[in-house]
């Protein structure tokens, strides 16, 4: 199709926001965690333990999360780019508000989207300032407290706000793609500068682990033994996702027009979960290695201070500091990026879908969001996060629920459309062809 994006385009746009998502902070914290601490019946510090950390890793980080991302890009490029609607959270419900998506209810389902974003976002900033903070105070020594944490905000705050509104887009862009290629780069290193055949055999059994046992993760609870495990970490997750979707989800869109459906599942589930099942099979796995093995204190470190385990992990392997450094240099870009983004995503959410968001409303929003960040850092760390995002998500939890039927619905009358269409025409040959 004329004047669409390439395939290529898709896919390297979804690679970039599989990037952003794998480096926010779990990669080598999260299976250490999990080790230490896993779900109800499985005893800790076992080889049983390691298993079931990098399964729940995968869980967490692999295909919810990118389904949650391409329900929401595949009905906002359907109704944009199909139907000529409004790059709206809205404007996915005509099928079943018919024209009152113009009027008081399709703003309230846009105010969700806003508030689902806001928070959303918020919580990935003040997780990546603790993660920022931690690489700082474990290769600078530098404290890790809230003070240092608002500073680190304020820096990146006025950082992405001279981005998007100096015209610096195609900077952004460069500054992006430089540091995915980094991060491919970095994770080859820690690929074959560590334990390399652990890492491979840890990638497939956990794949086929995470294959086997997908339903039955994906409808755990703890009614009979009321632990709160499931709560803090797969809940969680799912909120973070679902409260990240309208952003994520409208950057994903824009770059999906002329793309069918099955493209669009492939570049948008299976190939950014496949990347994150091999960042976390490296970074996790080296991790688990480090502690099981080589008695590396990752597990100690994770305990005291969850955002040093990526560091102290490189650190044990050839040029680590370097490593190190690198990863800091990452973090902090895919911080600078994301924030850039959601002043776009959220000014333009917030002024009708406009794809030029005035700079006035960017920066308003891109305070609002730092604002929110630190309140939530100082009023209750990790804690005080996790707890925002779930209660954003909540309510547009509901909102993608019916987002699905209504995208169904619309799917369903243009095949009826399309099939009464074909039935006219070959009533027509029929009739000329009697004719003649």
């Amino acid at each position: 199709m004329e004047g669409c994006p390439s395939q290529t385009a898709l896919l390297w746009d979804t690679l970039e926001w599989a990037g952003l998502h794998i480096t926010m902070l779990k990669d080598s914290s999260e299976p250490i965690s999990h080790y230490f601490s896993p779900p109800a019946g499985v005893a800790g510090q076992t080889p049983e333990a390691a298993q079931t950390a990098m399964r729940f890793a995968f869980f967490h980080w692999g295909l919810h999360p990118w389904a949650i991302y391409a329900v929401i890009a595949l009905c906002l490029a359907y109704f944009q780019f199909r139907k000529g609607s409004k790059g709206l959270i809205s404007s996915t419900f005509y099928p079943l508000l018919g024209d009152r998506v113009n009027g008081p209810i399709g703003k309230g389902i846009d105010v969700l989207a806003i508030i689902a974003t806001a928070f959303g976002v918020a919580t990935s900033l003040g997780l990546g300032t603790l993660q920022i903070n931690g690489g700082l105070a474990h290769l600078f020594g530098l404290p890790s407290n809230p003070t240092v944490q608002i500073i680190i905000i304020a820096v990146i705050t006025v950082l992405y706000l001279l981005s998007s509104t100096s015209g610096l887009d195609k900077g952004i862009k460069f500054l992006s793609n430089t540091n995915l290629v980094l991060a491919l780069g970095l994770l080859l290193l820690t690929l074959f500068m560590g334990p390399t055949a652990f890492l491979f055999d840890t990638f497939t059994t956990t794949l086929g682990s995470y294959l086997n046992n997908l339903i039955s993760m994906s409808l755990r609870l703890t009614p009979f033994t009321q632990g709160t495990w499931v709560a803090n970490w797969t809940l969680f997750y799912w909120a973070w996702w679902i409260s990240w979707a309208p952003f994520v989800g409208t950057f994903i869109a824009r770059v999906s027009k002329g793309r069918t459906i099955k493209e669009f599942v492939i570049c948008v589930m299976l190939v950014p979960s496949l990347l994150s099942f091999i960042w976390f099979s490296v970074f996790g796995g080296t991790a688990l290695h480090l502690e099981m093995f080589d008695q590396a204190p990752i597990g100690s470190a994770v305990h005291q201070d969850i955002s040093t385990a990526l560091f102290l992990a490189l650190e044990q392997l050839p040029l680590g500091q370097i490593l190190s450094f690198v990863a800091l240099f990452l973090i902090t870009v895919f911080f600078i990026t994301s924030a850039y983004s959601a002043t776009f995503v959220l000014g333009m959410l917030s002024s009708e879908g406009n794809l030029h968001p005035t700079n006035r409303v960017k920066i308003t929003w891109g305070i609002l969001q730092s604002a929110t960040a630190v309140v939530l850092l100082l009023s209750g760390g990790l804690e005080g996060l996790q707890t925002a995002s779930i209660v954003a998500a909540l309510p547009f939890a509901v909102i993608m629920v019916l987002m699905c039927y209504s995208l169904l619905k619309a799917l369903g009358e243009e095949a009826r459309h399309e099939r009464k269409r074909r039935k006219e025409q070959q009533k027509k040959l029929e009739g000329f062809l009697k004719e003649v």
